[in-house]
Protein backbone atom coordinates (compact mmCIF):
# COMPACT_ATOMS: atom_id res chain seq x y z
CA UNK A 1 0.00 0.00 0.00
CA UNK A 2 0.92 3.37 -1.14
CA UNK A 3 1.34 6.61 1.70
CA UNK A 4 0.54 9.84 -0.68
CA UNK A 5 3.89 11.69 -1.58
CA UNK A 6 4.65 7.93 -3.30
CA UNK A 7 1.33 7.56 -4.90
CA UNK A 8 1.79 11.25 -6.37
CA UNK A 9 4.99 10.26 -6.93
CA UNK A 10 3.91 7.12 -8.72
CA UNK A 11 1.45 9.64 -10.68
CA UNK A 12 3.83 12.17 -12.13
CA UNK A 13 6.06 9.41 -13.51
CA UNK A 14 3.16 8.49 -15.67
CA UNK A 15 2.09 5.54 -13.90
CA UNK A 16 -1.62 4.81 -12.53
CA UNK A 17 -2.68 4.46 -8.97
CA UNK A 18 -5.98 2.56 -7.36
CA UNK A 19 -7.31 6.02 -5.11
CA UNK A 20 -10.36 5.74 -2.35
CA UNK A 21 -13.37 7.95 -2.54
CA UNK A 22 -16.75 7.47 -0.74
CA UNK A 23 -18.59 5.64 -3.66
CA UNK A 24 -16.21 2.99 -5.08
CA UNK A 25 -12.13 2.95 -5.63
CA UNK A 26 -10.66 4.43 -8.86
CA UNK A 27 -8.04 4.10 -11.14
CA UNK A 28 -6.56 7.28 -11.18
CA UNK A 29 -4.03 8.90 -13.42
CA UNK A 30 -3.14 12.68 -14.17
CA UNK A 31 -5.34 14.36 -16.81
CA UNK A 32 -1.95 15.96 -18.35
CA UNK A 33 -0.68 12.53 -18.82
CA UNK A 34 -1.98 10.92 -21.92
CA UNK A 35 0.43 7.49 -21.85
CA UNK A 36 -1.58 7.22 -18.38
CA UNK A 37 -4.81 7.66 -19.42
CA UNK A 38 -4.34 4.67 -21.96
CA UNK A 39 -2.96 2.72 -19.70
CA UNK A 40 -6.13 3.04 -17.61
CA UNK A 41 -8.12 1.78 -20.93
CA UNK A 42 -5.52 -1.00 -21.29
CA UNK A 43 -4.96 -2.27 -17.38
CA UNK A 44 -9.34 -2.14 -17.05
CA UNK A 45 -9.38 -3.70 -20.72
CA UNK A 46 -11.77 -0.73 -21.17
CA UNK A 47 -13.40 -0.17 -24.52
CA UNK A 48 -12.05 3.09 -25.74
CA UNK A 49 -15.80 4.31 -26.34
CA UNK A 50 -16.54 4.71 -22.97
CA UNK A 51 -15.38 8.28 -20.92
CA UNK A 52 -13.92 8.49 -17.46
CA UNK A 53 -14.83 10.57 -14.62
CA UNK A 54 -12.63 13.63 -13.94
CA UNK A 55 -12.07 14.50 -10.30
CA UNK A 56 -11.37 17.48 -8.63
CA UNK A 57 -10.46 19.19 -5.48
CA UNK A 58 -12.97 22.22 -5.75
CA UNK A 59 -15.84 23.95 -7.53
CA UNK A 60 -13.07 26.31 -8.35
CA UNK A 61 -10.97 23.97 -10.29
CA UNK A 62 -13.96 22.00 -12.31
CA UNK A 63 -14.29 25.76 -13.18
CA UNK A 64 -10.81 25.67 -14.85
CA UNK A 65 -11.90 22.54 -17.31
CA UNK A 66 -15.70 23.38 -18.13
CA UNK A 67 -16.37 25.48 -21.04
CA UNK A 68 -18.92 27.05 -19.46
CA UNK A 69 -20.40 27.25 -16.13
CA UNK A 70 -23.95 28.56 -15.26
CA UNK A 71 -26.12 29.40 -12.13
CA UNK A 72 -27.31 26.01 -12.69
CA UNK A 73 -23.86 24.27 -12.74
CA UNK A 74 -23.00 26.47 -9.28
CA UNK A 75 -26.47 25.61 -7.80
CA UNK A 76 -26.19 21.84 -8.49
CA UNK A 77 -22.02 21.70 -7.27
CA UNK A 78 -22.56 24.08 -4.28
CA UNK A 79 -25.48 21.73 -2.80
CA UNK A 80 -23.85 18.29 -3.60
CA UNK A 81 -21.03 18.88 -3.46
CA UNK A 82 -18.01 17.46 -2.44
CA UNK A 83 -20.35 14.30 -2.65
CA UNK A 84 -21.68 11.49 -4.78
CA UNK A 85 -22.78 13.40 -8.12
CA UNK A 86 -21.26 13.84 -11.23
CA UNK A 87 -21.63 16.90 -13.47
CA UNK A 88 -21.72 16.60 -17.38
CA UNK A 89 -20.78 19.78 -18.67
CA UNK A 90 -19.41 21.22 -21.99
CA UNK A 91 -15.45 21.00 -21.38
CA UNK A 92 -12.31 22.94 -23.05
CA UNK A 93 -8.94 22.15 -24.66
CA UNK A 94 -7.31 21.37 -21.08
CA UNK A 95 -9.52 18.08 -21.22
CA UNK A 96 -8.17 15.61 -23.74
CA UNK A 97 -10.71 13.97 -26.13
CA UNK A 98 -9.13 10.62 -24.71
CA UNK A 99 -10.32 11.16 -21.82
CA UNK A 100 -14.07 12.27 -23.08
CA UNK A 101 -14.24 8.81 -25.70
CA UNK A 102 -14.37 11.95 -28.43
CA UNK A 103 -16.93 13.68 -26.76
CA UNK A 104 -17.25 17.72 -26.29
CA UNK A 105 -18.39 16.89 -23.38
CA UNK A 106 -16.42 15.52 -19.59
CA UNK A 107 -18.13 14.54 -16.15
CA UNK A 108 -16.80 16.29 -13.52
CA UNK A 109 -16.55 15.26 -9.86
CA UNK A 110 -15.79 16.71 -6.73
CA UNK A 111 -15.54 13.41 -3.97
CA UNK A 112 -16.08 13.25 -0.76
CA UNK A 113 -12.84 11.53 0.61
CA UNK A 114 -10.06 13.47 2.55
CA UNK A 115 -7.23 11.55 1.26
CA UNK A 116 -7.55 11.71 -2.19
CA UNK A 117 -8.64 15.52 -1.76
CA UNK A 118 -5.29 15.89 -0.13
CA UNK A 119 -3.95 13.70 -3.45
CA UNK A 120 -4.92 16.06 -5.87
CA UNK A 121 -4.52 19.47 -4.19
CA UNK A 122 -0.31 17.87 -3.89
CA UNK A 123 -0.65 17.20 -7.78
CA UNK A 124 -2.05 19.98 -8.84
CA UNK A 125 -4.22 18.22 -11.44
CA UNK A 126 -7.53 16.22 -11.27
CA UNK A 127 -7.43 12.75 -11.99
CA UNK A 128 -9.41 10.90 -14.37
CA UNK A 129 -10.44 7.88 -12.99
CA UNK A 130 -12.74 4.95 -13.79
CA UNK A 131 -13.67 2.24 -11.27
CA UNK A 132 -10.46 0.10 -10.20
CA UNK A 133 -11.72 -3.28 -11.39
CA UNK A 134 -11.59 -4.91 -15.16
CA UNK A 135 -14.46 -3.21 -17.65
CA UNK A 136 -17.81 -5.00 -16.87
CA UNK A 137 -17.40 -6.22 -13.16
CA UNK A 138 -17.82 -5.40 -9.86
CA UNK A 139 -16.78 -2.43 -8.55
CA UNK A 140 -14.06 -2.56 -5.21
CA UNK A 141 -15.28 -0.71 -2.29
CA UNK A 142 -12.02 -1.79 -0.41
CA UNK A 143 -8.40 -1.71 -0.54
CA UNK A 144 -8.64 -5.58 -1.14
CA UNK A 145 -11.08 -6.35 -3.51
CA UNK A 146 -8.45 -3.47 -6.06
CA UNK A 147 -5.71 -5.84 -4.98
CA UNK A 148 -7.75 -8.94 -6.00
CA UNK A 149 -9.17 -7.40 -9.53
CA UNK A 150 -6.14 -5.59 -10.28
CA UNK A 151 -2.76 -7.24 -8.83
CA UNK A 152 -0.38 -5.49 -10.56
CA UNK A 153 -1.72 -1.68 -9.60
CA UNK A 154 -0.52 0.31 -6.54
CA UNK A 155 -3.26 1.48 -3.97
CA UNK A 156 -3.75 4.02 -1.82
CA UNK A 157 -5.86 2.68 1.11
CA UNK A 158 -7.97 5.08 2.22
CA UNK A 159 -10.26 2.26 4.12
CA UNK A 160 -13.80 0.74 3.10
CA UNK A 161 -16.08 3.20 0.71
CA UNK A 162 -19.17 4.93 2.45
CA UNK A 163 -21.72 5.07 -0.03
CA UNK A 164 -20.92 1.74 -2.24
CA UNK A 165 -22.07 2.45 -5.12
CA UNK A 166 -21.17 4.70 -8.08
CA UNK A 167 -22.24 8.61 -8.15
CA UNK A 168 -25.47 9.92 -9.96
CA UNK A 169 -24.69 11.40 -13.30
CA UNK A 170 -26.47 14.44 -14.29
CA UNK A 171 -25.74 16.49 -17.79
CA UNK A 172 -26.42 19.93 -18.53
CA UNK A 173 -26.81 21.46 -22.08
CA UNK A 174 -27.51 24.96 -22.75
CA UNK A 175 -29.67 26.03 -25.68
CA UNK A 176 -32.46 26.98 -26.92
CA UNK A 177 -33.79 25.81 -23.47
CA UNK A 178 -31.83 24.60 -20.54
CA UNK A 179 -31.63 20.50 -20.40
CA UNK A 180 -31.46 18.54 -16.94
CA UNK A 181 -30.56 15.03 -18.20
CA UNK A 182 -30.12 11.70 -15.65
CA UNK A 183 -27.66 9.91 -17.01
CA UNK A 184 -26.66 7.49 -14.14
CA UNK A 185 -28.96 6.76 -10.81
CA UNK A 186 -27.20 7.31 -7.59
CA UNK A 187 -27.53 7.47 -4.05
CA UNK A 188 -28.25 11.23 -5.01
CA UNK A 189 -31.72 10.88 -6.23
CA UNK A 190 -33.18 12.46 -9.04
CA UNK A 191 -36.21 14.00 -7.26
CA UNK A 192 -33.43 15.77 -4.79
CA UNK A 193 -31.81 17.40 -8.45
CA UNK A 194 -34.99 18.59 -9.10
CA UNK A 195 -36.06 19.78 -6.31
CA UNK A 196 -32.51 22.00 -6.40
CA UNK A 197 -33.51 23.17 -9.54
CA UNK A 198 -37.11 24.33 -8.34
CA UNK A 199 -36.27 27.98 -9.36
CA UNK A 200 -35.13 27.84 -12.51
CA UNK A 201 -36.75 27.37 -15.76
CA UNK A 202 -35.33 23.71 -17.08
CA UNK A 203 -36.35 20.92 -18.87
CA UNK A 204 -35.56 17.35 -16.81
CA UNK A 205 -35.00 14.59 -18.98
CA UNK A 206 -35.41 11.25 -17.71
CA UNK A 207 -32.57 8.54 -17.92
CA UNK A 208 -31.97 7.55 -21.24
CA UNK A 209 -29.99 3.93 -21.68
CA UNK A 210 -29.26 4.93 -25.01
CA UNK A 211 -26.75 7.52 -24.21
CA UNK A 212 -22.66 7.07 -23.36
CA UNK A 213 -22.18 7.03 -19.95
CA UNK A 214 -20.18 5.42 -17.76
CA UNK A 215 -22.02 2.37 -16.41
CA UNK A 216 -24.76 2.75 -19.07
CA UNK A 217 -24.22 -0.20 -20.96
CA UNK A 218 -27.04 -2.95 -20.44
CA UNK A 219 -24.09 -5.76 -18.61
CA UNK A 220 -21.89 -3.99 -15.88
CA UNK A 221 -21.24 -4.53 -12.48
CA UNK A 222 -21.25 -8.63 -13.41
CA UNK A 223 -20.01 -11.12 -10.56
CA UNK A 224 -17.51 -13.86 -10.97
CA UNK A 225 -20.64 -16.36 -10.77
CA UNK A 226 -23.85 -15.92 -12.90
CA UNK A 227 -26.47 -13.64 -10.89
CA UNK A 228 -30.06 -14.28 -10.86
CA UNK A 229 -32.84 -11.60 -10.74
CA UNK A 230 -35.75 -12.72 -9.49
CA UNK A 231 -38.54 -10.54 -10.24
CA UNK A 232 -41.43 -13.16 -9.47
CA UNK A 233 -42.30 -15.24 -6.46
CA UNK A 234 -40.17 -18.23 -7.06
CA UNK A 235 -39.39 -20.86 -4.49
CA UNK A 236 -35.40 -21.50 -4.22
CA UNK A 237 -36.36 -24.76 -4.93
CA UNK A 238 -37.80 -24.23 -8.13
CA UNK A 239 -34.98 -22.06 -9.67
CA UNK A 240 -33.39 -24.58 -11.08
CA UNK A 241 -36.08 -25.61 -13.20
CA UNK A 242 -37.30 -21.97 -13.84
CA UNK A 243 -33.68 -21.90 -15.57
CA UNK A 244 -33.55 -24.49 -17.33
CA UNK A 245 -36.91 -24.31 -18.67
CA UNK A 246 -36.27 -20.43 -20.03
CA UNK A 247 -32.38 -20.73 -20.61
CA UNK A 248 -32.04 -24.56 -20.89
CA UNK A 249 -28.59 -23.82 -18.60
CA UNK A 250 -28.28 -26.49 -16.01
CA UNK A 251 -28.03 -25.25 -12.11
CA UNK A 252 -28.40 -26.94 -9.14
CA UNK A 253 -26.62 -24.88 -6.39
CA UNK A 254 -27.98 -21.36 -5.70
CA UNK A 255 -26.95 -18.80 -2.72
CA UNK A 256 -28.97 -15.91 -2.26
CA UNK A 257 -28.17 -12.16 -1.62
CA UNK A 258 -29.16 -10.52 0.72
CA UNK A 259 -28.70 -6.63 1.68
CA UNK A 260 -30.24 -4.50 4.29
CA UNK A 261 -33.57 -3.19 3.53
CA UNK A 262 -32.24 0.30 4.17
CA UNK A 263 -30.95 1.37 0.98
CA UNK A 264 -28.26 3.09 2.18
CA UNK A 265 -26.35 0.43 4.00
CA UNK A 266 -28.02 -2.21 1.31
CA UNK A 267 -25.97 0.32 -1.35
CA UNK A 268 -22.64 -0.07 0.94
CA UNK A 269 -23.25 -3.75 0.99
CA UNK A 270 -23.99 -4.94 -2.52
CA UNK A 271 -20.28 -4.91 -4.35
CA UNK A 272 -19.17 -6.97 -1.38
CA UNK A 273 -21.71 -8.92 -0.68
CA UNK A 274 -21.41 -9.85 -4.66
CA UNK A 275 -17.70 -10.41 -4.27
CA UNK A 276 -18.17 -13.11 -1.30
CA UNK A 277 -21.07 -14.99 -2.51
CA UNK A 278 -18.83 -15.65 -5.99
CA UNK A 279 -16.34 -17.90 -3.77
CA UNK A 280 -18.74 -19.54 -2.67
CA UNK A 281 -19.76 -23.34 -3.84
CA UNK A 282 -22.38 -22.08 -5.67
CA UNK A 283 -23.52 -22.13 -9.32
CA UNK A 284 -25.28 -18.88 -8.82
CA UNK A 285 -26.37 -16.63 -6.95
CA UNK A 286 -30.17 -15.22 -6.69
CA UNK A 287 -31.53 -12.22 -5.65
CA UNK A 288 -35.18 -11.65 -4.93
CA UNK A 289 -37.03 -8.37 -5.55
CA UNK A 290 -39.48 -7.22 -2.97
CA UNK A 291 -42.51 -4.62 -3.06
CA UNK A 292 -40.16 -2.24 -1.53
CA UNK A 293 -37.34 -2.15 -3.74
CA UNK A 294 -39.25 -0.04 -6.20
CA UNK A 295 -38.94 2.93 -4.19
CA UNK A 296 -36.76 5.81 -5.85
CA UNK A 297 -34.35 5.11 -3.05
CA UNK A 298 -33.70 1.40 -4.25
CA UNK A 299 -33.64 2.80 -7.65
CA UNK A 300 -29.78 2.95 -8.29
CA UNK A 301 -29.11 -0.32 -6.23
CA UNK A 302 -31.86 -2.21 -8.40
CA UNK A 303 -30.16 0.12 -11.31
CA UNK A 304 -26.67 -2.42 -10.21
CA UNK A 305 -28.28 -5.46 -9.99
CA UNK A 306 -30.08 -5.48 -12.98
CA UNK A 307 -27.20 -5.10 -15.13
CA UNK A 308 -25.32 -7.32 -13.23
CA UNK A 309 -27.71 -10.17 -13.96
CA UNK A 310 -27.16 -12.62 -16.12
CA UNK A 311 -30.46 -14.54 -16.19
CA UNK A 312 -34.29 -12.81 -14.73
CA UNK A 313 -37.14 -15.07 -13.74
Amino acid sequence: MLTEDQAALLLEQSDVVAIPTETVYGLAARIDRPEAIEKIFRIKERPSFDPLIVHVSSIEQAKLYANEWTEIHQKLASQFWPGPLTLVVSKNDKVSTVITSGLDSVGLRYPQHLLTLSLINKIGVPLAAPSANKFGKTSPTTAQHVKESLPEVEILDGGDCKVGIESTIVSIQNGSSVKVQLLRPGMIQWTQIKEALSGFQVEFIDSNKKIMAPGNLEDHYMPELPLVLVETQVAKSELKFKIKEIYKKEFNNFVELILSKEAVIAARELYAQLRKLSQSQSDAIYFQVEEYMKNEDWLPIMDRITKASTFKI
